[in-house]
């Protein structure tokens, strides 16, 4: 009898986080930049793999593209002052488009938050800080929270780019500012569920994420001046860790801008700008962490990194527009290669192998995981589209979506 109570209350446990993970959302599970997929190319051929669908016309944005129930959704600024998201078919034809707030007002506005879908419900973050809930099958919004003026949020310099995170009931968006730092919303209805003590400081750029520790499920969410654990149970702050100690160069100050990045027991930052990369160790109850290392070869711009068999993965910052790619341990921080490659960019992976897109002239490759050098397999260009390329790409069912400006690429990397 001891013996099936245990079992049954580890399923219940296992469920309940499976639950909580299976949201379509910007890079992959739990936010990692690891998406799902098997028999993928193994090898592309010299002009890239196979294109099978191109899409024009879905608005400015840098905020990636979700598949969700063979229908593609892509959120972008039109009609200059609106952020926009559409949904489209596998042939290209527009089902839905629907106004979800203002775009933000200042320097790149462009449609920043990529969706995060659940159980036929889109969530999405504007870029003046409503956070709306719409119907995935026909674009109604059901529920709006006017949540950075509600919860007197705080922008930083470029306004609002997170991607909403859900937990099994609420969905949570971070405001920054001195009334709070992060609030989650009831999912169904948008009203309050809890929010935390404001930590004090703006918000960062960061999605925050979701971990379980100790019996705790954790959201880890960063602010322009903190890191900070919270129980996503009652938004009690758990602990939090000052990384603007850090942000030592002139520019970039509490520019945050990577969710961070957990496995067993340990937590990843790096935003860029020579602030350095930080390891956190976790107590085993969750309720406190102490600095491990710090890397200052891998401090990721906003591309995001990937932790491949005891391996970080990324990017590294030397200016805005100037970056190389790197490779460091993930136990020691030390490094292991720095390597030019065009310029930096974003990084996913699917099926053991990285997908690497370089930001200033649509370089994407893809690459065997090596921790000895920056081994590219095949390498092709992108061309379509206009302005940098600061989308992540995405991968679902065997395909790769690409985001450039207003155009969504779709190939086919089935093997």
């Amino acid at each position: 009898m001891i013996k099936y109570s245990l079992v049954f209350i580890f399923f219940c446990i296992i469920s309940f986080w499976a639950i909580s993970q299976e949201a379509t959302q910007f890079r992959g599970l739990n936010r990692s930049g690891i998406f799902e997929g098997v028999d993928l190319l193994k090898q592309w051929p010299g002009n890239g793999p196979a294109l099978k669908l191109k899409i024009e016309g879905v608005g400015k944005g840098y905020s990636s593209v979700v598949y969700y129930k063979n229908t593609i959704y892509v959120t972008g600024i039109k009609k200059d002052t609106l952020d926009v998201i559409s949904a489209y078919n596998l042939k290209g034809n527009l089902l839905w488009e629907k106004s979800y707030g203002r775009a933000w007002a200042n320097s790149f506005p462009e449609t920043r938050s990529t969706p995060t879908i659940d159980n036929d419900k889109i969530y999405l973050a504007g870029g003046m800080g409503v956070v709306v809930c719409l119907d995935a099958n026909s674009g109604e919004i059901i529920w709006s929270s006017d949540a950075h003026s509600d919860f007197k949020g705080e922008y930083h310099k470029w306004g609002v780019a997170e991607s909403i995170l859900l937990t099994k009931t609420a969905a949570v968006y971070v405001t920054g500012g001195v009334e709070t730092a992060v609030v989650a919303l009831n999912k169904h209805d948008g009203s309050l569920v809890w929010k935390t003590k404001s930590s004090g400081g703006p918000r960062a750029y960061a999605s925050p994420t979701l971990i379980l520790r100790g019996g705790l499920e954790i959201i880890l969410a960063q602010t322009a001046n903190d890191l900070l654990a919270i129980n996503s149970a009652d938004g009690e702050i758990l602990w939090g860790y000052n990384l603007i100690q850090y942000h030592t160069n002139r520019s970039g100050k509490g520019g945050n801008t990577n969710p961070p990045l957990y496995s067993n027991g340990e937590i990843f930052v790096t935003s860029g700008y020579d602030h350095g990369g930080l390891m956190f160790s976790l107590a085993e109850d969750g309720k406190s962490a102490q600095l491990k290392w710090k890397s200052d070869v891998l401090d990721n711009h906003h591309g995001g990194v990937v932790l491949f068999d005891g391996n970080i993965y990324g990017a590294n910052w030397q200016s805005n527009s100037k970056g190389k790619w790197a490779c460091i341990d993930w136990e020691t921080g030390n490094l292991n290669w720095e390597e030019e490659w065009f310029n930096k960019g974003s990084i996913v992976s699917a099926d053991n192998l990285l997908y690497l897109f370089e930001e200033k002239s649509g370089n994407l490759a893809l690459v065997k995981p090596d921790d000895k050098k920056l081994s590219i397999i095949s390498s092709f260009k992108i061309t379509d589209g206009e302005g940098p390329y600061w989308a992540h790409p995405s991968i679902y069912e065997k395909m790769l979506f690409v985001r450039h400006g207003d155009i969504v690429l779709i190939f086919d990397i089935k093997a």
